[in-house]
């Protein structure tokens, strides 16, 4: 027999707004965590994801190659067998999909994409998480890897750990909070972390930035930072020395323009 949870909102006495939103008892609102993570960022601005350089940002809706650098992520292998992506397609409205996975070779999404929210991996082996990085973009592929990379899961995570979001058509991002943290290699290795609004346009704007050396730093704000659909928001952080371990996570509450629909 199951028993349903009641909450004390249900029941006629206070609870916490973001609490609400998270059970979703707030009608046209969502709540998205974003986290994103990179063992090694150097003296170049980069995204805070597994990859190197910036999450770029597609100007047309595409087609991608799902593939992995590991042979052993297939249906029938010891690795990730199954990932589900989600992201937005043409007119920036939600798409997903499940992709089953052919190891190092590409298998092409049904669905095109001009940006990637989530991957998480949905079917596993007897590893019990991915073998090697899964990577989605475009272009031709070797060894696993795009020519242009989009978005990937790094080896073992199972899940996305990319610091870039995207605001769906119909909605507006309200980021509240959010905090980088770093690891220099030595241990007291400036670093310079940005949080990039970047629109249709392709002009990226500074909507936040910190210098601090090891530890972390955290972004607040009581009046929320406003995200315009079709507009990404995105973690970057440059090291005055090479070899910095780099991570990231932020909040962002969803609000549907027109509660109407």
């Amino acid at each position: 027999m199951s028993v349903t949870a009641w909450s004390i909102t249900q029941s006629g006495t206070f609870e916490p707004f973001g609490l609400q939103v998270a059970r979703n008892q707030i009608s046209w609102h969502r709540s998205v965590i974003v986290f994103g993570y990179s063992p090694d960022i150097d003296t170049s601005e980069e995204s805070v994801w597994p990859d190197g350089g910036i999450v770029p940002h597609g100007v047309a809706a595409s087609v991608l190659k799902v593939s992995s650098s590991n042979a052993n992520d297939t249906l029938l292998g010891s690795g990730a067998q199954t990932v589900l992506i989600s992201g937005l397609d043409a007119d920036y409205n939600e798409v997903s999909e499940t992709v089953e996975l052919d190891g190092q070779t590409e298998v092409e999404t049904a669905n095109t994409y001009i940006a990637i929210n989530y991957i998480t991996v949905t079917a596993v082996g007897a590893t019990g998480h991915n073998a090697g990085n899964i990577n989605i973009g475009t272009g031709t592929v070797t060894a696993g890897v795009p020519a242009v990379l989009w978005d990937l899961i790094g080896a073992t995570f199972n899940q996305r750990t990319t610091g870039h979001f995207t605001v769906p058509a119909g909605y507006t991002g309200y980021f509240t909070k959010g905090i980088i943290t770093a690891g220099p290699a030595t241990g007291s290795t400036g670093v310079t972390g940005k949080l990039l609004i970047t629109g249709p346009d392709a002009i990226s704007r500074v909507g936040a930035i910190v210098v601090f050396d090891n530890g972390s730093v955290e972004y607040d704000f009581p009046y929320p930072l406003v995200i315009p659909e079709k507009y990404c928001v995105g973690a970057t952080a440059i090291g005055t020395a090479n070899n910095n371990g780099i991570s990231t996570v932020f909040s962002i509450l969803l609000v549907k323009n027109d509660a109407s629909i």
